[in-house]
């Protein structure tokens, strides 16, 4: 069983009490139907500095990222199978499978 990180991409979300209670309630009844195979919820995530050759700065990176998961599944399309229905995906958001790379 292989692991996928599935990462949360939307440029705009309500961030109001009310839909983020929607939506966490949404997703707790999604995980529960998911069972195992949602091997690490995860959590949101809020940008705070990026690192590049650069330096450091504040803010953003420049391709948004909402949050991430971790999927147990035996191939990418068993795991796309698995987040067909994830509700953030009704919620106009993307939801984007990376498959490790082995050496």
């Amino acid at each position: 069983m292989a692991k996928f990180l599935v990462t949360y991409h939307a440029n705009e979300m309500p961030h109001d009490l009310e839909s983020m209670t929607r939506a966490r309630e949404a997703f707790m009844q999604w995980a529960e139907k998911t069972g195992p195979a949602l091997s690490e919820p995860g959590a949101p995530v809020a940008a705070t500095k990026v690192v590049s050759a650069s330096g450091v700065s504040e803010g953003p990176a420049s391709s948004p990222l909402n949050g991430w998961s971790v999927i147990d599944a035996p191939d990418a399309a068993t795991a796309a199978a698995i987040l067909a229905d994830h509700p953030f995906i009704e919620r106009g958001g993307q939801l984007q499978i990376n498959e490790p790379v082995e050496f």
